[in-house]
């Protein structure tokens, strides 16, 4: 089941004028130009935002999502016809052979669930060609991000147009180990329905990370800082192996 951020009609359809700051985007397309991919996965693509771009430029594109609402804001979209996508999560692919299969915006942290998580890792392996990358990004504990999610520090109103004024904030409900919860609420003025969202994100540290991915058959070839989130984030770079003896 997705959030209702993601689930609810009128929450899924605010949701990019409400987070029209995808600066961290940029780091994505670079980097699939940098290891040259023509085939993408986009798992969790939300409203469709990244699966989009990368169809702008020529890259074949399979986006998945378990949310409906967000999957049918990402449709209704220009260009949205040149996407392939599919309402579910990783472990049920419809057979692929990708160069690249990414995880933004934290996606891989919305995935708190231990099996599910090693089930999204098989599911990605699976659907790359031997050679192809897995590549996340997940915050780092010893930031404790967390802390700053708070009325204060979130309070703002948005004037969408077709809309009207939207009053959002998050709360910081419940931190238990590696495991946080969060609240968004959204007003809307123009008839005063309040919506609530509660979210848990799994905090996982770089080694656990690596272990993780190691055990579902990836070599970790790097790890890097965001580039829009300096000493923030870890995103990995992680490989399915060639087969013996090719260079894929």
């Amino acid at each position: 089941m997705a959030d209702d951020i993601f689930e609810h009609p009128r929450l899924a359809a605010v949701y990019d004028p409400l987070d029209s700051d995808r600066g961290d985007l940029d780091g994505y397309l670079a980097i699939t130009e940098e290891l040259g991919a023509r085939r993408v996965l986009d798992i969790g693509c939300g409203t469709g935002v990244f699966a989009l771009l990368l169809a702008d430029r020529g890259i074949e594109v399979t986006a998945v999502d378990p949310a409906g609402a967000s999957l049918h804001v990402a449709r209704a979209k220009p260009g949205g016809e040149r996407v392939r996508w599919v309402r579910g999560d990783a472990t049920a692919l419809p057979a692929m052979r990708v160069d690249l299969a990414t995880m933004t915006g934290n996606v891989a942290q919305a995935i708190v669930d231990p099996s599910d998580w090693a089930g999204t890792l098989r599911g990605a392996h699976d659907a790359l060609r031997p050679g192809g990358y897995l590549v996340f990004e997940t915050r780092d504990p010893a930031r404790r991000g967390w802390e700053e999610w708070n009325r204060a520090e979130s309070h703002r109103v948005t004037e969408i147009p077709g809309v009207g004024a939207v009053e959002t904030w998050v709360e910081l409900m419940e931190v238990d180990g590696p495991l946080v919860t969060f609240r968004h609420t959204w007003a809307f003025a123009v008839d005063g329905q309040v919506l609530t969202s509660d979210s848990t994100l799994r905090f996982r540290e770089r080694d656990e990370v690596a272990a993780d991915l190691a055990a579902s058959g990836y070599t970790v070839e790097e790890i890097r800082g965001a580039p829009d989130r300096p000493g923030r984030e870890f995103v990995f770079f992680a490989r399915r192996p060639s087969l013996p003896g090719t260079d894929q």
